[in-house]
């Protein structure tokens, strides 16, 4: 009986291979691709309407110079918001689906997990995403630590407990 236990859990135990670092950064060339159309196509019809209106007001003698300039980082910063919030609402939504990875995990089979391999949910997600702040703060020493590791963690993953796993 003793043996048949030992034979099955053995069975059980699915061998778990963690994405490395190449399979994690081509995966984010490809995200940033995505997310830079998704934002282009939301963002750049504003900038181009703030652009022809700062245009048409300097030409009528209604904004000069410096003018002009406050009024342009008036709207710029909003929309750099607006690109942080993009950014976010496309990791943590993806990441934390059914799907369990964005449009560039997917394309390579990587996957984003907890430790136990379960999907993980949108406050980690979310926690995992703002982690990458940290993960990029030193020369991306938190990035590069997933080439490191035994688990092939980042830092964002440590502090998130997840794992990145390549199907």
């Amino acid at each position: 009986m003793e043996n048949q236990d030992t034979n099955i859990s053995q069975v059980e135990q699915k061998t778990v291979t963690y994405a490395g670092f190449w399979w994690r950064f081509l995966a984010i060339i490809i995200d940033g691709i995505a997310v830079g159309i998704v934002q282009q196509i939301i963002i750049m019809p504003f900038i181009g309407l703030m652009g022809i209106s700062i245009f048409n007001a300097s030409q009528n003698g209604g904004m000069m110079g410096e003018e002009s300039a406050l009024l342009m980082m008036a709207a710029i910063i909003p929309m750099i918001g607006l690109s942080f919030f993009i950014n976010w609402l496309y990791f943590a939504f993806m990441e934390s689906s059914k799907l369990r990875g964005t449009l560039g995990k997917m394309a390579l089979s990587i996957r984003v997990t907890d430790m136990n391999g379960d999907r993980i949910s949108f406050a980690r997600a979310t926690g995992r995403h703002f982690g990458k702040i940290l993960s990029g703060m030193i020369f991306m020493i938190g990035y590069i630590m997933a080439g490191f590791t035994a688990k092939k963690q980042a830092l964002h993953d440590m502090l998130a407990g997840c794992l990145v796993i390549k199907e």
